[in-house]
């Protein structure tokens, strides 16, 4: 896999915010199977995602540039709540979000897109290993300049 100048000279952070351990792995999985070595965390619910993002609670500080995959159905603060509460908050509002998520709802979608995510994925679309989400996120960092 080929990766742009910014991605060699900025390498790109990549936060996982999903509750489930299972679709975790499976994400971790298709990092490896995809040789996609960027640095990696996961959150399991939009209060530990701000905590790690924030550096609060003794977490240490997820660096920029950064990529965010979460997921919408987490307990205590949800994605929607996460992807708010990160628009609201002026060091963090211009984070990029994609949504990944079991939901078909529209309403879900509205609200993701109405917080200006940069896509809305289906897991089940997405594919069982994942591996079409990292091409898409792999052309996308290479793609794009990131703030």
């Amino acid at each position: 896999m080929t990766y742009s100048a910014q991605a060699e000279s900025r390498p790109i952070n990549i936060l996982l915010v999903d509750d489930d351990d299972g679709d975790a792995r499976a994400v971790q999985r298709a990092f490896a199977k995809a040789r996609i070595v960027n640095p990696f965390c996961r959150a399991i619910d939009g209060i530990d995602a701000l905590e790690l993002l924030r550096g609060e609670n003794g977490k240490v500080k997820v660096k920029f540039p950064l990529i965010m995959l979460v997921d919408l159905n987490m307990p205590r603060m949800n994605g929607i709540e996460l992807v708010a509460a990160l628009r609201a908050d002026p060091a963090l509002q211009k984070t990029v979000v994609f949504v990944l998520t079991t939901s078909y709802r529209d309403e879900d979608m509205d609200a993701a897109y109405g917080l200006n995510v940069a896509g809305y994925i289906v897991k089940e679309k997405a594919g069982e290993d994942f591996l079409r989400l990292f091409s898409l996120v792999d052309n996308y960092w290479r793609i794009v300049e990131l703030p």
